[in-house]
């Protein structure tokens, strides 16, 4: 099942580390050049280059592309109502955390009269993303949306693949999720073209551009948001979605197994990974998923997951060396279960997000937790985060200082500009202090 890599002779802390671990065969830059082409054509034929990429990639004939506020409300008033209460649950559980994330504006004072103000302002229009593909994903809905509603973005224009199943509309599901969170900007798009679309904008279907795009998506819309990027703001690249699990002989070969295929199950590309210090562990587990791929649904494409060269069973010879594997990984999701999954915990430096114990399962990030699963894949947890309010959020400096305030600094601003050879910084602010 999973293959086996021995690392309990090995330097896990050498640099080279990262290059032993196991990765999805996944390169972005493969469909840069093929995602390029499809926002050329959006941008050179607007609705036209759309119409004819839903009937290449969705095989659906659209005619109206903007979703219309009866078609919402329908699928809205359609929700089943156990359905329903999950998703108002799983909105209220994610943006109450995600309120934690804005911060008020914080001013510093200098003597004289000067001080500068660290404010945030939310970006006037966001595109979010909700993928198509193998499932359907309402949380995703929740995942892009509460965030940049709690950041204060006055504009958000919604997209998500047409669905041949359901007559090129949008999915129900992530009409109704949508409307449930006041969205009535949607559209029935999908891939590169979506992404070409919310970048530029395609006045014909009444879409304006976005300062920044957020959501996960496929290789295809991965090297769209990489293209338009120069342009406009993006959350992150995501790859395929990734666990590394770090357990112990205490821990329950079950849940760790369960865990597993939890992700496995999402695509092929998935990646499992397992790193322990216990060779039982190991054997345990192998043998509950197999156990456990005889009945699971999804059990065809769990398979080459877990088989895959990017899913493994990493044997170390203690749990530091286990922390020290993990960081080099940096998994968008980490679970930790171990005797002490605090002293583990306080090793982490990088992961998307961590789940801590045999009762914090990846699953409850994916729907209501109250954390985000828009996370960062491919080792970015080293220098990304999850996607949040501050994704919306600009950073602004305001600077005020009073002539007293300046003065207080003037000399030495003119001759550090003078050091630097720019004599017209040092005399604007010679010119505020004339025959001083």
């Amino acid at each position: 099942m999973l293959h086996l890599i021995d690392f309990r002779t090995s330097d896990v802390r050498a640099q080279s580390l990262r290059d032993l671990l196991p990765r999805p065969h996944h390169d972005v830059s493969a469909a840069v050049g093929a995602a390029r082409e499809l926002i050329a054509d959006v941008r050179a034929r607007g609705r036209a280059a759309l119409v004819d990429q839903a009937q290449r990639f969705d095989h659906v004939e659209i005619d109206q592309f903007r979703v219309s506020a009866a078609e919402i409300a329908e699928a809205v008033d359609a929700l089943d109502p156990d359905i329903r209460e999950a998703l108002t649950i799983a909105i209220a559980r994610v943006t109450e955390a995600t309120r934690a994330q804005v911060h008020g504006s914080v001013t510093t004072e200098f003597p004289g009269g000067a001080r500068i103000t660290q404010r945030y302002q939310p970006v006037d229009a966001a595109g979010l993303y909700v993928p198509g593909g193998k499932a359907v994903y309402p949380s995703s809905v929740i995942m892009n949306v509460v965030p940049a509603q709690v950041a204060g973005v006055s504009r958000l224009a919604l997209v998500s693949p047409p669905q041949q199943a359901f007559g090129g509309r949008v999915h129900p599901i992530v009409l109704a999720t949508a409307g449930l969170l006041g969205i009535d900007e949607i559209y029935a798009l999908g891939g590169a073209g979506a992404i070409a679309a919310l970048a530029y904008g395609v006045e014909e279907i009444g879409l304006a551009p976005v300062d920044v795009i957020s959501g996960p998506g496929n290789a295809f819309v991965a090297a769209a948001k990489l293209e338009v990027s120069t342009d406009v703001g993006i959350d992150s690249i995501a790859g395929p979605t990734e666990i590394l699990v770090i357990a112990d002989a205490t821990a329950d070969p079950e849940l760790v197994a369960a865990d597993l295929l939890s992700q496995a199950e999402h695509d092929e590309d998935a990646s499992s990974v397992l790193v322990t210090d216990s060779a039982e562990l190991i054997d345990q587990v192998h043998a509950s998923l197999q156990r456990r791929l005889q009945t699971t649904p999804n059990a065809e494409r769990a398979t080459v997951a877990l088989q895959g060269v990017q899913s493994a069973a990493v044997l170390v010879s203690n749990l530091d060396d286990a922390v020290a594997v993990s960081n080099a990984y940096a998994p968008e999701h980490l679970e930790i279960i171990t005797a002490d999954d605090q002293a583990v915990l306080q090793g982490i430096t990088s992961a998307g997000a961590i789940f801590i114990g045999p009762y914090s399962p990846v699953p409850l990030g994916d729907y209501m937790a109250g954390s985000n699963h828009v996370l960062p894949t491919s080792g970015r947890a080293r220098f990304s985060p999850a996607l949040g309010a501050y994704t919306f959020l600009r950073p602004q400096q305001i600077i005020e200082y009073t002539r007293e305030g300046l003065a207080e600094i003037a000399q030495p601003i003119e001759r550090f500009a003078r050091a630097e050879q720019l004599q017209a910084h040092a005399e604007s602010i010679e010119a505020r202090f004339p025959g001083e």
